[in-house]
């Protein structure tokens, strides 16, 4: 991808763009793109878009031999604004630090972490470090509590009167935000716009006018505070905390505990930071919205440029069955990791335009994913392989710094997800099925197949509801097979007739496809007919009664190959 080029792939045009306009702004400088994230709790897999958006196009950029910086601003100094559901560790109690800074709220009970922010950021780092995503790292707790900040504050709050009177000009506009009555399971996972979308005002307005900065109380620690006054010359600030009646007068040239509004606190850092690119989600696109507003601040403000800010779309979930608690109700990254390979999750928000909506699948769903992955590898390995969707692929597979880690063997996920259903994670019993299911290149060892079996595993355990496990009988059907008639039975005699020289997983297949076709007078390569075709369900369907006590199941292959050829013979009344 070192060309810069007329390719059809969203990521190669906004490298385009993002290139050329950094040159214009800061010639000879890095190029800056930027995200943002709140760990005001799970950071799930609609935030993830902010992170892998802006991630794709610097990596596209250093993929071209260019010096780029990727900021991550993890929003810690953002106000704690409720006591989440469903997480483990908390509870009522930790209503009483509503209104404190992120950093400065306990971890849920039985952390190893410092505070709040970092439990949730531990998390997300962690699945980014997998994902192979190469950024900075900002705390908005350390900026602000250094005084890295303090020029732009003090300028904010001179030209206050300029801020207000550009928030004035939206506020009566913001429509009201709809409310998902989607399960989780089917939820579009919506990236917070950041405090501005959660809750936070304006900044304080009253009798003494209004002021773009929130101090964090010296006493309580809240931002339930009142700017009483302020001295344009001196920097003299006062203020009282409506939560505890604690006030207090300081010079806010010296003074590092509090934070500009969200609406004045992003565009600000826009033009700190020089940032280029930064993409949000498609709430910003409604009047009012930060991204809009801080367009008209940060250049009638700070003076600065907004950067190139493409909208993303939603990021839906498909199949949801179990959720960890304490992860509050909504899949993470970590989450998705657990069942699916790095470049493969890569893959996802790499193969959609930003403005294009797509789903994460935790139900069965992923092995129609994985197969098209497979497919899509080995159109690339044979230079079939459309322009597009090898960029993709390229995407995903690797980044500048070098290949992600893959699975020297990947068997198909849903032979995988098949076999440890059946085995339960035995690994002895699990190597024999894998060795049988290509005798002449057998696998050789568990770790030629890792870490997708592992994933496979994941799933079948965390995510299929236990009244869909396959659960191999111990005993034969008796009752069923005394009421077989004649064809029944002569098509179990030639299934069992056929096992040893058929064992193999395309053995296998050749057979159990091919009993209903001899049945039926016709050669076992015979190419099937709508009849043939209802034979061969039937067939099938009488299969897993006998083996599973079901009328679907794993792939039947697969199944006769992990239930084993003795007790295949067993249960089918041999």
């Amino acid at each position: 991808m070192a060309q810069s080029s007329t390719e059809t792939d969203w990521v190669s045009r906004f490298a385009d763009e993002v290139i050329a306009e950094s040159e214009r702004r800061a010639p000879g400088k890095p190029v800056v793109v930027a995200s943002g994230l709140s760990p005001s709790g799970p950071i799930h897999l609609g935030n993830l878009r902010e992170v892998m958006t802006p991630h794709l196009v610097a990596d596209e950029i250093r993929r071209r031999g260019y010096e780029v910086r990727h900021l991550i601003s993890w929003d810690d100094y953002d106000r704690y604004r409720k006591v989440p559901n469903g997480i483990e560790g908390i509870d009522a109690s930790w209503a009483e630090h509503i209104g404190k800074p992120l950093t400065s709220v306990p971890a849920p009970a039985g952390s190893p972490h410092a505070n709040w922010a970092e439990h949730f950021k531990a998390a997300m780092v962690e699945s980014l470090a997998e994902l192979g995503v190469e950024y900075d790292p900002i705390s908005q707790t350390e900026q602000y509590t250094a005084g890295a900040y303090r020029e732009q504050i003090l300028h904010a709050m001179k030209h206050r009167g300029d801020i207000d009177a550009i928030l004035d000009q939206y506020r009566t506009k913001k429509a009201p935000k709809k409310q998902s009555q989607k399960p989780v399971d089917e939820a579009e996972l919506e990236a917070e716009e950041g405090s501005g979308a959660a809750g936070e005002d304006d900044g304080s307005g009253g009798a003494s006018g209004y002021f773009p900065y929130k101090p964090y109380c010296g006493q309580c620690e809240k931002d339930l505070t009142t700017v009483t006054s302020y001295d344009d010359e001196t920097t003299e600030l006062a203020y009282t905390c409506t939560n505890c009646g604690f006030s207090e007068t300081v010079a806010l040239s010296e003074f590092n505990r509090g934070k500009l509004v969200w609406k004045v606190d992003w565009p600000m850092r826009w033009a700190y930071e020089g940032v280029i690119f930064e993409p949000s989600g498609v709430d910003h696109s409604s009047p009012g919205s930060s991204f809009v507003v801080g367009g008209q601040i940060v250049r009638e403000v700070f003076d600065g440029v907004q950067p190139i800010g493409p909208m993303y779309a939603f990021v839906g979930i498909s199949g949801m069955a179990k959720m960890s608690s304490s992860r509050g109700g909504v899949p993470t990254a970590a989450d998705a990791l657990k069942i699916m390979e790095a470049p493969l999750l890569r893959w996802l928000y790499a193969r959609r335009k930003p403005n294009q909506s797509f789903k994460i699948a935790f139900d069965q769903e992923i092995q129609r994913l994985y197969d098209e992955w497979d497919k899509l590898e080995a159109k690339v390995a044979d230079g079939s392989v459309l322009p597009a969707d090898a960029a993709a692929h390229s995407r995903a597979a690797r980044t500048a710094a070098g290949e992600l880690p893959r699975t020297p063997r990947p068997l198909p996920y849903r032979t995988l997800a098949s076999v440890m259903d059946i085995t339960a994670g035995h690994d002895e019993q699990t190597l024999r099925i894998l060795t049988e299911l290509d005798p002449e290149n057998p696998v050789t060892s568990l770790d030629e197949v890792r870490p997708r079996l592992d994933r496979a595993e994941n799933w079948i355990t965390n995510q299929v509801p236990a009244d869909q496990r396959t659960i191999v009988r111990e005993e034969p059907d008796t009752e069923l097979l005394g009421s077989l008639d004649d064809e029944g039975r002569e098509s179990l005699r030639l299934l069992l007739e056929g096992l040893d020289t058929h064992w193999s997983l395309d053995g296998l297949t050749t057979l159990v496809y091919g009993v209903p076709k001899v049945m039926a007078g016709l050669d076992a390569e015979a190419k099937p007919t709508p009849e043939l075709k209802l034979a061969q369900r039937a067939f099938f369907a009488l299969l897993y009664k006998l083996l599973v006590s079901r009328e679907t199941g794993p792939r039947l292959p697969t199944l006769l190959l992990a239930v084993g050829a003795d007790r295949v013979r067993k249960l089918l009344g041999a």
